[in-house]
């Protein structure tokens, strides 16, 4: 699944392409696409319709359009393979395309939203007084997020009394925090992903964070990490990210602090990559 830097960028594309635009017109062409709309495809299209979009959100890996006008707003779920498009009118239709939206102005581009393994789609849900749509209105903050607050993030750390990669997955703790990335923060920070949360100072927390952020800012500035073609921004341009990756992927290569090969391991259904002599096995607590 795209991770936070992805969803950033395509919501920095959204932001610039179609926030402000009024929606004329919606054509569902797949109804798994809108399944968590309970009422269906036409309705979805229906109660679009006329609305204004706005200012497009996120939080965490999680995207999401409010409609100006109205107390709701249309949340994405991107899946594993889900696409938001910014197309040409008449531009050929991509072979796994859902969702078509046509704007009510002279632009010349709609959105549409594609995806192959139908695992995403749009839903419409109420706005929270927090502006959160109401299903994620339990997913916290995110690294970037400026009212982040690491203090607290601290404390609830230490009290969660698991270890560290499941604390980083974990979307009510630490939101925007996926596989890849926790794989290359725990490697800048020399941390095993088994390491204990309870074992956690003030300043080894804030290191982290830092690491943490550094690298989604990295992964940011050069649109994501892309490992296919399912993952573009909203112009269908991928991300080089996966270029410069420490550990993740690097199975076997040398680490690119001290030589020795980085090595994976099965976790939770995924894989951890690290490098055995910089990120040592935490002892076992007596």
């Amino acid at each position: 699944m795209p991770e936070l830097p992805e969803v950033e960028v395509v919501r920095r594309g959204l932001e610039r392409w179609v926030s402000g635009r009024v929606v004329a017109d919606v054509q569902v062409l797949h109804p798994r696409a809108v399944r968590r709309h309970i009422a269906g495809g036409a309705d979805f299209g229906a109660r679009l319709t006329g609305h204004r979009i706005g200012l497009a959100q996120r939080r965490g890996k999680y995207l999401w359009l409010p409609l100006a006008d109205s107390a709701q707003s249309v949340l994405a779920h991107l899946g594993m393979s889900g696409q938001l498009l910014v197309q040409p009118q008449g531009a050929p239709d991509e072979k796994h395309l859902r969702i078509r939206v046509r704007f009510a102005d002279d632009q010349g581009t709609e959105l549409r939203f594609v995806d192959q393994r139908t695992f995403g789609g749009l839903s419409l849900h109420d706005i929270t007084a927090d502006g959160l749509p109401d299903v994620i209105a339990h997913i916290a903050r995110d690294p970037l997020d400026e009212a982040f607050d690491d203090a607290a993030f601290h404390t609830a750390l230490r009290a969660r009394r698991t270890t560290i990669k499941r604390a980083l997955l974990d979307q009510s703790l630490i939101s925007g925090v996926g596989n890849i990335y926790a794989d290359e923060a725990l490697w800048r920070s020399k941390l095993h992903y088994e390491r204990a949360t309870g074992t956690f100072t003030r300043p080894r927390t804030a290191e982290l964070l830092g690491h943490v952020r550094d690298v989604m800012n990295a992964a940011l500035a050069v649109g994501g990490t892309s490992f296919d073609s399912l993952y573009v921004n909203v112009n269908g341009e991928s991300g080089y990210f996966d270029r410069s990756l420490d550990a993740y992927g690097r199975e076997g290569e040398p680490c690119r602090r001290c030589g020795t090969p980085i090595r994976r391991r099965p976790w939770m259904n995924r894989s951890s990559y690290f490098c055995p002599r910089c990120q040592r096995v935490p002892r076992a607590s007596s």
